[in-house]
């Protein structure tokens, strides 16, 4: 069984943030489990903060791939990585308002062979933060729901950010809210939720007009039939832009792609 090249790491377990909010001790089996599963190549690392690290230390089954979450911007970035030593981390997610000194704080810090986003202030200087991320090494971060309404961006500012990105070549991940494949209305909050699908297909977009069309999209149906005509050299420049997105919960994008016939478990899970 095996998971089609647009989802592949796709999905960073970030298991321990809201609204999961789950404890690290029953977050990191599951992880385990995730990696050892027939969609294991879907998963990304294990998202963390830095003030969380001490409960990775000794675990039973040895180190897991982390990446490691710094809200609190570049004054945090060299004291967690030292208190990373010894554990596998592989990227480093670091919000920024001022991008240029995030730059630089990552240039000085951030070990070889070692991948980081900058988290962009939303707002009037999107453009210049992207100006700012452009030609360098790292992705731009990009945040796509949260716990109010306001959290959540609108078709317009998702469409900018997306395709100002692919005029510099920046790559990115989002996080926050992309908790299905197809853009739809919390019937609880009433807040409305862009679809991961929906992003993915975006990023092929040649301009922000058409990029916001595919973000307003609510038909499961349309979207999967857009993703089974991709060629491969469209799924290979979709996926070199945006490159993950946190999740709370691996099992519900998952179940959407199943839904949509965009991935077949073994008869054993179905």
């Amino acid at each position: 069984m095996t998971v089609p090249a647009l989802f592949k790491g796709l999905f960073d377990d970030a298991a321990v943030f809201p609204p999961g909010d789950l404890p690290t001790a029953e977050a990191v089996p599951a992880h385990r489990a995730h990696r050892a599963a027939w969609y294991a190549t879907a998963v990304g690392p294990f998202l963390i903060g830095a003030g969380r690290l001490g409960e990775l230390r000794d675990l039973p089954d040895g180190p897991l791939p982390v990446g490691l979450v710094l809200p609190g911007g570049s004054a945090q970035l060299a004291p967690a990585l030292s208190a990373a030593e010894g554990l596998d981390v592989v990227t480093v997610e670091l919000a920024a308002t001022d991008v240029p000194g995030a730059v630089a704080a990552l240039d000085r810090h951030l070990p070889h062979g070692m991948t980081a986003a900058v988290e962009l202030p939303r707002g009037a200087g999107l453009q210049a933060s992207l100006d700012a991320l452009a030609g360098t090494p790292y992705r731009a971060k990009y945040r796509t729901g949260g716990l109010t309404a306001e959290a959540f961006p609108d078709t317009a500012e998702l469409a900018a950010f997306l395709s100002g990105c692919a005029e510099r070549g920046v790559p990115y991940k989002c996080t926050a809210g992309l908790h299905h494949a197809v853009r739809h209305t919390d019937p609880v909050t009433g807040f409305e939720h862009h679809g991961f699908l929906n992003v993915l297909l975006a990023s092929l977009a040649g301009d922000r007009k058409v990029a916001a069309d595919v973000l307003e999209e609510r038909s499961g149906t349309v979207l999967a039939g857009a993703v089974g005509e991709l060629a491969d050299h469209q799924v290979g420049y979709i996926r070199r832009f945006f490159t993950s997105f946190g999740t709370c919960s691996i099992a519900e994008p998952l179940a959407d792609l199943a839904d949509l016939g965009l991935l077949t478990p073994p008869l054993e899970d179905r």
